[in-house]
């Protein structure tokens, strides 16, 4: 380990385990020097948790390091290799764009990846520029904050800087780096590719490095156990990912771009790209521009994490058993698994959307319900659990509050909550701890985004305030709740970011 303790101003103290691993996994590079880099937006609660000095990264050092313009003492940087099914179709990717600098080990020995995105061309790029612009990294920069606020695992952002240089896509557009903090980048595509590109033994390498790196609990017990520790991994992280997707559904997030490439086995979301959130709910909502099928869209997904999940099982075949029909009915068996533990966080979930304290075997019917209303009278997603937890039919959801059906679904409920030991203030405090008063709105989202290419940083700094602590329902929370209004056109993400 090179630790770095006391090397740098700044507080880097670099590790790159991951540029131990077989070289088939990564190539080492150097980010391309911009021009005339800027300091766009620091997140200073995220530096000083990682053991950094926020004086310093906002100097000349910090922003030629965010720039890639200066390699901190200790950084290995480098371009990992993996592959992905986008939209089904198996390519051969890799990091286009983003460079892995190396593993921040914070003051308690916790380990980061950080990661420059929009650092220049590598050989994976595919004929791409790779770089970036401003408006997506500052949109990824509010969306991953909002997503660490909810209380969902997420990469996050430490930094955005300018470059100084035009990108050119349909239009020109100012050139940025996003620089990511993540548990790590290791995807299910890392080890697709390690299965159709890598040996048996660097793909063993990959496995139990993953393993040491995030399971090293379920590791250790599989050694004291005897249980086949890749088996292990695999049962590890199908658990993670139907914790996570149950917490995507459950604020109505929709990620948009769930290729594997785009699948960390770490837990965490990552990749925010065509992502957004839902307002009136619909679980056939899309907003990719690219997603005209819907593979995609809000209730597919469940079924695409599933899927993403049988192609990591693919991958990891040859280490469950040397007999490829028991390594395939090994892994059927733990697959078979997701959508249980997926119904089950999604349950618990939703039961505290509503205040539902125990367990009742019609919860799940008076959930649906609520849901076929909502769909139904295009109510809008998060203001009806929030007029549910204040007793208040908000103007937007007038339409079902008024209609038979729901003082029929209301009246069930009241049932339900009377009938648990319970007060109604303790499930008011339950439903307001599940409930966000805001979420990051696509029409606030852009005006934000709007403003800071006209070199207004402050509506994006007001919106990252209110996002930061959804929970806490404050008075200027709400004057973000509201939903946009009506337009003859969708709303549309791409894949810029």
């Amino acid at each position: 380990m090179n630790d770095n303790h006391d090397r740098s101003a700044a507080g880097w103290r670099f590790d790159n385990s991951y540029a131990r691993l077989p070289e088939v996994f990564y190539t080492k590079q150097a980010p391309a020097p911009v021009s005339s880099p800027r300091l766009v937006v620091l997140n200073e609660p995220l530096a000083i948790s990682l053991g950094l000095n926020a004086e310093t990264l906002r100097s000349e050092e910090g922003v030629e390091t965010f720039a890639g313009n200066r390699i901190p003492e200790g950084a290995d940087p480098l371009a990992q290799a993996y592959a992905g099914h986008q939209f089904g179709h198996f390519n051969r990717l890799g990091d286009g764009r983003a460079l892995l600098l190396g593993e921040q080990l914070t003051p308690s020995d916790e380990r980061f990846d950080i990661h420059l995105k929009g650092s220049g061309a590598t050989p994976y790029s595919r004929r791409g520029d790779g770089r970036a612009a401003l408006g997506p990294m500052l949109r990824e920069y509010i969306i991953s904050e909002a997503m660490y606020g909810l209380g969902i695992p997420t990469t996050r952002s430490l930094a955005v800087a300018e470059t100084g240089e035009p990108i050119y896509r349909e239009t020109e557009l100012p050139g940025a780096i996003l620089t990511r903090v993540a548990a790590s980048h290791i995807r299910v595509g890392t080890f697709q590719y390690a299965a159709q590109w890598g040996t048996n033994d660097e793909l063993k390498a990959l496995a139990d490095y993953t393993l040491q790196r995030h399971y090293p609990e379920a590791l250790a017990d599989a050694e004291t156990s005897g249980d086949n520790r890749y088996l292990v991994l695999l049962r590890e992280i199908i658990a993670r990912q139907a914790s996570l997707i149950a917490k995507w559904q459950l604020v109505g997030f929709i990620h948009g771009v769930m290729n594997t490439d785009n699948m960390a086995l770490s837990g965490e979301t990552i990749d925010y790209g065509p992502c957004a959130f839902m307002n009136a709910y619909d679980p056939a909502t899309v907003f990719s521009s690219i997603d005209s099928n819907g593979r995609y869209a809000y209730g597919n997904q469940p079924n695409i994490g599933a899927w993403n999940l049988a192609r990591f099982a693919e991958a990891l075949l040859p280490l469950l058993h040397e007999d490829e029909a028991k390594a395939i009915e090994r892994a059927q068996e733990e697959l078979a698994t997701f959508a249980a533990l997926f119904n089950r966080h999604w349950l618990v979930g939703m039961r505290a959307k509503l205040g539902l304290l125990g367990e009742e075997p019609e919860d799940a019917s008076l959930i649906e319900n609520l849901l076929g209303l909502m769909k139904q009278y295009q109510a809008d997603y998060a203001n009806t659990f929030l007029a549910l937890t204040y007793d208040t039919a908000v103007e937007q959801e007038a339409v079902l509050f008024g209609t038979p059906e729901f003082v029929r679904w209301q009246q069930s409920w009241q049932e339900r909550l009377s009938r648990q030991p319970q007060s109604k203030a303790e499930s008011v405090q339950v439903m307001r701890a599940s409930n966000p008063a805001v979420i990051p709105r696509n029409h606030q989202v852009e005006a934000a985004l709007e403003a800071a290419a006209g070199g207004d940083l402050g509506v994006m700094e007001r919106l990252l305030g209110v996002l930061a602590h959804p929970y806490e329902h404050t008075t200027e929370q709400a004057e973000y709740a509201a939903p946009p209004g009506q337009s003859s056109r969708p709303y549309r993400t791409f894949c810029g970011t």
